[in-house]
């Protein structure tokens, strides 16, 4: 099976790298509640088996782009815990010297090209970047996530035509939870079958639990080795479900349930956490003990609290230098 050729060294990386993103995000809970966090904060707390996933399956020389929700993948893809705390807190130090914010994270240095809240709006960069991969032969994979709501717009199939015709080594990585800003997908979708969009393009769509970082890596190692072997994009959709609200800490006013979603889908969604699945299959299977779980934890948490010092110790950006860093020259 696919999850023993995985290394227990591998297997814990992956699990740091979905505990790492959960306790960064819960983290930020407190000061968006407080308004301390200026911009809006989009988390994506219960969506880590995605990130986790689909970055363990590639390297930094290979590139990703995000969207409004990605501080998971700027993590998983190897950004630096302080470097994202402080550009949320607009920070100079900041991975965008505290001009993107939460929604506009950037650092080349690990392949992360670039997020931005524009629905849709990183998938055609994604498709320029992996036609520039293959023009310079490179033999990189860019990885374009995007939300169910981005399905809605005209750029993402006007991308898929143009990456199948040039058989372009890009992975369209759809995360639905389900819900477009407020809106079920049952009110927007004549039908749920995302994963087939590709196919009219010619291109191989898959289905994956996105609540199950082992399926997600297996499909994800797939789709990579797939564009490697210049046999051109491939379109996953991963199922997955946010446990905080769609901006901000939740959708509720003053703890009364004003939340669109019903209260037993929420329940329910909360007993498939990605991450105590993931314990439950390293326990079950002998892989780790719970010690070890204490100790990942310690390390992560220690990391977090090391990098808001870092943030509290970093100044914000001069008023007269906020033009400087926009563009490179």
């Amino acid at each position: 099976m696919m999850e023993k050729k995985i290394s227990k060294i591998e297997l814990k990386k992956i699990y740091k790298t979905m505990l790492r993103i959960r306790i960064c995000e819960e983290s930020l809970v407190p000061y968006i509640l407080n308004s301390e966090i200026k911009c809006p904060v989009h988390l994506c707390s219960g969506q880590e088996a995605v990130a986790a996933g689909v970055c363990a399956a590639i390297t930094s020389k290979d590139n990703i782009f995000g969207n409004h929700r990605s501080h998971g993948h700027f993590l998983a893809q190897g950004g630096k815990i302080k470097d994202l705390i402080a550009e949320i807190f607009g920070k100079e130090s900041g991975c965008s010297r505290g001009r993107g914010g939460s929604m506009h994270i950037c650092d080349p240095s690990v392949g992360m090209l670039g997020s931005a809240p524009i629905v849709a709006g990183t998938i055609s960069l994604a498709v320029g970047c992996a036609l520039a991969s293959k023009i310079r032969k490179t033999n990189n994979v860019t990885i374009s996530f995007f939300g169910d709501g981005a399905t809605g717009e005209g750029v993402l199939y006007e991308s898929l035509n143009f990456a199948s015709l040039k058989k372009l080594p890009v992975i369209f990585a759809c995360e639905n939870n389900l819900y477009s800003t407020h809106l079920s997908i049952k009110e927007c979708r004549a039908r749920n079958n995302i994963f087939e969009i590709g196919k009219h393009f010619g291109i191989p769509g898959f289905r994956i639990d996105g609540n199950d970082v082992l399926k997600v890596y297996a499909a994800a190692k797939k789709a990579v080795n797939f564009c490697k072997n210049g046999q051109g994009p491939v379109f996953l959709e991963f199922m997955t479900y946010r446990l905080r609200g769609h901006v901000g800490a939740d959708d509720n006013v003053q703890g009364v349930h004003t939340d669109i979603r019903p209260l037993n889908e929420i329940k329910k969604w909360k007993k498939k956490d990605p991450i105590k699945k993931f314990e439950r299959y390293l326990l079950e299977n002998n892989i780790f003990k719970k010690i070890d779980f204490e100790m990942i934890e310690n390390e992560v948490i220690t990391e977090v609290n090391d990098a808001y010092i870092f943030t509290r110790e970093s100044s914000f950006p001069k008023a007269s230098e906020l033009n400087k860093y926009v563009f490179k020259s």
